[in-house]
């Protein structure tokens, strides 16, 4: 079984998922007044943290239990109802299962890839990550989770030119939050092992399906979503 370091590469902002390279909404959010600062920057990531990022856990939690891979891509559809963040999801979970295939090689991620030859969804990829890390459904809950709001964070200091130790403080004030999401997200899991994909968290975020629609058709952009 994985343990805390293995938990640790797969949590780290420098294994090369290809998440660097959005901003889970947060350019949008940026440029339409909504953040503005690290008050705001919190208050959105809270948000997203119990929509999005609840989903996502889920979702991860119940790769990680070895539930169909096929059927949690097809519940990860029908929850991203916006075409740009579904083509999102996919791309960042081809650059994970790519990574995750060189990091932890099993027979499980070969299949996943040879399946999707375009990409899993990434909450999907992470999870079954997590399983070929040795690593369980909790775990990937809450890699998850902290994805969920560490994306924006980071990106708005890029974006605002926000202080880091302003966003790290974010990070650590949600921290809590994400606990508790995460463990949301690993019961549901569990109970979609005999009630289905149907019991998986399906938070909604409207906002952020249709800010993602109008980003994908900015003709300049500092992130791809």
């Amino acid at each position: 079984m994985g343990g805390p370091a293995a938990l640790l590469v797969l949590a780290d902002g420098r294994f090369p998922a290809g998440g660097h390279a959005h901003s889970g909404g947060a350019e949008a959010a940026c440029k339409a007044g909504r953040i503005r600062d690290a008050a705001s920057l919190e208050e959105f990531c809270r948000g997203r943290l119990h929509t999005a990022g609840l989903t996502s856990a889920g979702l991860a939690a119940a790769a990680a239990l070895g539930l169909d891979t096929a059927l949690l891509d097809a519940a990860a559809d029908a929850r991203t109802p916006a075409p740009a963040l579904r083509t999102a999801a996919r791309r960042l979970g081809r650059q994970l299962l790519r990574a995750a295939r060189a990091a932890w090689p099993c027979p499980e991620l070969d299949a996943l890839a040879a399946a999707f030859p375009r990409g899993a969804h990434q909450p999907v990829v992470l999870g079954a990550a997590a399983r070929a890390a040795g690593l369980g459904p909790a775990d990937a809950a809450h890699v998850a989770a902290y994805e969920s709001i560490s994306g924006p964070a980071t990106a708005t200091v890029r974006l605002l030119g926000l202080d880091p130790f302003e966003a790290s403080g974010v990070l650590a004030r949600l921290a809590g939050e994400a606990d508790a999401v995460a463990c949301r997200a690993e019961a549901a899991a569990r109970a979609a092992l005999t009630e289905g994909t149907g019991a998986l968290p399906a938070a909604s975020s409207p906002l952020l399906e249709i800010a993602a629609q109008a980003h994908a058709a900015w003709p300049v952009r500092l992130f791809a979503s």
